[in-house]
């Protein structure tokens, strides 16, 4: 079974100069149903799909590690931020726990808010589609989901078990069983760290992919306007991000550190794309180890990089 906790305590540093010194820990709020609309993270506590697939687990406790990172950052955002708790999986029932991440990214997405999954391993990324899903599935048409995956990995796996290594190959499955076009980019594709089937069925389901040695500084036109011509036919857009894109330096909490990466700067231009677009929905962050971590920096990295999803265009 699966538990729905309510939001963590946020503390943090107080300023005295008032209200433009605001920080996290003063701005967000519980999740209330009726709420006016704004971002909403929502905790997905669970590391079996990194057990599953033989990985290091530890990934359980993220949410609340970037939570922590979160806190104390400086408020610059306009819009409402709210905390709608952890999805946490007990034991080995995963399955039950992406169901019930799905419904609750429903229930956020219906209520009009933009969700921001804390993963967990990158099993949440199956969750989050599913709700998203559900979402748009009541439009009565076939929507044109762009997905984009920032991830050193492809995460195509053929499994007959769901683990952190197969949910792109669900979400295909799922648009398949559904009657839905699988529109799938995946950035920061490291050639070392997937094997030849794994490229074999990213070219079967005619995924794009932006390699790590192209999303270098010196060299990002091409692959920024790949990103938006990958955008471009798409209604919506959800974006999913593993920490272990980001070079080891950057993001050395991780269960598969990087040895080249996607540098945050990169990163972080990226996000400011897919953004521009307005056609960005949902947006999780995976694979955040902290029992890995040192001095808390992925746990701060992925802090930032929810401030830039979240701060003004």
């Amino acid at each position: 079974m699966t538990l729905h906790t309510p939001p963590a305590a946020w503390s943090g540093r107080t300023d005295a100069e008032g209200e433009l010194a605001r920080r996290w820990h003063q701005r967000v709020r519980p999740w209330q149903p009726g709420a006016a609309a704004g971002f909403a993270l929502l905790g997905f506590a669970c590391d079996a799909g990194v057990r599953r697939n033989q990985g290091r687990p530890g990934a359980a406790a993220a949410p609340r590690a970037i939570r922590r990172a979160l806190a104390n950052l400086a408020w610059h955002q306009q819009q409402t931020a709210y905390d709608a708790g952890d999805v946490h999986c007990l034991d080995d029932e995963l399955e039950a726990a992406q169901a019930e991440l799905g419904r609750q990214v429903t229930g956020l997405l219906d209520a009009g808010q933009f969700p921001i999954v804390l993963g967990g391993g990158h099993e949440v990324a199956y969750g989050s589609f599913l709700g998203l899903a559900r979402h748009l599935e009541t439009a009565g048409r076939a929507p044109r989901i762009g997905i984009v995956n920032i991830d050193a990995h492809l995460d195509l796996r053929q499994s007959p078990r769901a683990s952190s290594g197969t949910p792109f190959a669900q979400i295909a499955a799922d648009c398949e069983q559904r009657g839905w076009s699988f529109h799938y980019l995946c950035a920061g594709v490291a050639e070392t760290a997937n094997t030849a089937a794994l490229f074999s069925t990213a070219r079967q389901l005619d995924a794009q992919l932006l390699f790590d040695e192209e999303l270098q500084p010196w060299r990002l036109e091409q692959p920024l306007q790949t990103l938006r011509d990958f955008i471009a036919p798409c209604d919506d857009l959800y974006l999913t991000i593993d920490l272990d894109a980001l070079p080891a330096s950057q993001a050395p909490g991780v269960s598969a550190p990087a040895a080249l990466g996607v540098p945050l700067a990169t990163l972080e231009t990226l996000i400011d794309v897919i953004r521009a677009s307005g056609k960005l929905r949902l947006a999780d962050i995976a694979e955040l180890n902290p029992e890995l971590d040192q001095d808390q920096l992925t746990a701060r990295t992925a802090a930032r990089l929810i401030h830039r999803l979240t701060r003004p265009l």
